[in-house]
């Protein structure tokens, strides 16, 4: 599919639409779909995505604001029909093979009313693309561009529901406002909302990228840290055991051992494979994943670092330790910690960790668990956005959708 995004601006230019539009392409070219941006201002910085420059599209055109004066008094000058006319016949030719074309803000606000109006032109052209219209902002529901704003055309461009446009809001909020604005029902109205980009902003590194990925551990709910080798000293089959409880509570619950066996005893090879059976017994084949064994390579110290960043608990049933590294981990990543009850871990938490016997009940521990994270606003909160509003499930609950309508 042929799809066109359309704007004042475009990355690199710093800006919040520039940058939904920047995620948006990226999306749609992993999505196999061929994409490009035409914007006054910006580059092409992705080379799977084409970009276009349309100096007349910018809101900062000289042209454009030559005669933005007179359009934000209530004139309309001489000029801008025929830089109109101009704009639309540049457009028709950039949209010749597209199937889509997404205009963010072109017919929202009254930055370049000149490309509003031959925006509208071409949309009302029989055998032309289907067209969204893409409404982060609406000058006419802003106090502050009262005074720009006139009866008439073209200013009516903005808030008319344009024949055969999808009209497409960011926000509920947005959806109520343009719906009473338009005299449209609400369910005419889509909510396409923004996304964050989960690992840019937790600056997780490629790898870990790709182990998230691979394993679906952004989807994981909670998911559960046990950063250590396997050895019989850390007690990795309590951890498995209340897992499988926990599971209970939360079906989504996935466990990750990052270690590989310990390299000083033979005997830790019949370890690891005891806990590959009881991970079987247990039906937690999916949901336990022992990563250094699945990598097939030890995991380097900086996407441990990362994976505190991605997990919601730390879990450390030991039987013994000498010190106990990852409860300083997760104090420094914000994560809770369960942690067995031995005199060098209490020492390191304090009050500050929950303790729990190394031979004690799973189901209590798991119950234990379960409560700390339900009065847990910020995992609750984190949890949500993680599944409603990282970038590729805006696509495929939202984008993809869209561009499937008839």
């Amino acid at each position: 599919m042929n799809i066109v995004l359309l704007h004042y601006a475009a990355h690199p230019i710093v800006g919040g639409v520039e940058n939904v539009m920047r995620q948006h392409s990226h999306l749609m070219t992993e999505a196999g779909h061929r994409v490009r941006v035409i914007a006054g201002r910006g580059a092409k910085v992705d080379p799977n995505v084409e970009f276009t420059s349309l100096p007349l599209a910018d809101s900062q055109a000289p042209e454009v604001l030559a005669l933005k004066q007179d359009l934000d008094a209530g004139t309309v000058p001489a000029g801008f029909e025929q830089l109109s006319s101009e704009i639309e016949m540049r457009l028709r030719q950039l949209f010749v093979e597209a199937d889509w074309i997404l205009a963010h803000n072109v017919c929202s606000l009254n930055k370049n009313l000149a490309l509003t109006a031959a925006l509208w032109r071409v949309s009302q052209s029989a055998g032309l693309p289907r067209i969204a219209l893409w409404h982060h902002d609406l000058a006419w529901t802003t106090p502050r561009y009262a005074s720009e704003l006139h009866n008439g055309y073209p200013w009516d461009l903005l808030r008319s529901a344009w024949p055969r446009a999808v009209q497409v809001t960011v926000s509920r909020h947005r959806r109520l406002e343009l719906a009473h604005l338009l005299g449209l029902p609400e369910e005419r109205i889509l909510v396409i909302p923004n996304g964050i980009d989960v690992g840019a902003f937790l600056r997780t590194g490629v790898e870990t990228e790709a182990l998230a990925r691979e394993f679906d551990l952004l989807n994981a709910a909670p998911l559960v840290l046990l950063p250590v080798r396997i050895t019989r000293r850390k007690n990795i089959e309590m951890a498995l055991r209340i897992l499988a409880r926990l599971r209970g509570s939360h079906p989504h619950a996935r466990l990750l051992i990052t270690g590989p066996t310990g390299p000083h005893n033979a005997a830790n090879a019949a370890y690891l494979d005891s806990l590959l059976a009881l991970r079987h017994e247990l039906g937690l084949d999916d949901m336990v994943v022992f990563l250094t064994l699945a990598a097939g390579k030890a995991i380097p110290d900086e996407v441990i670092s990362d994976l505190y960043r991605l997990a919601d608990v730390l879990l450390l049933p030991s039987r013994e330790e000498g010190f106990g590294i990852p409860i300083l981990e997760a104090g420094l990543a914000g994560i809770p910690a369960f942690c067995s009850d031995i005199e060098p871990l209490r020492e390191l938490g304090a009050d500050d960790v929950m303790y729990f016997p190394p031979d004690g009940d799973a189901a209590q521990v798991a119950e234990q668990i379960s409560g700390a994270l339900e009065v847990s606003k910020r995992y609750v909160l984190r949890k949500r956005i993680l599944r409603e509003y990282a970038w590729p499930r805006i696509y495929s609950d939202h984008l993809a959708p869209l561009l499937e309508r008839n």
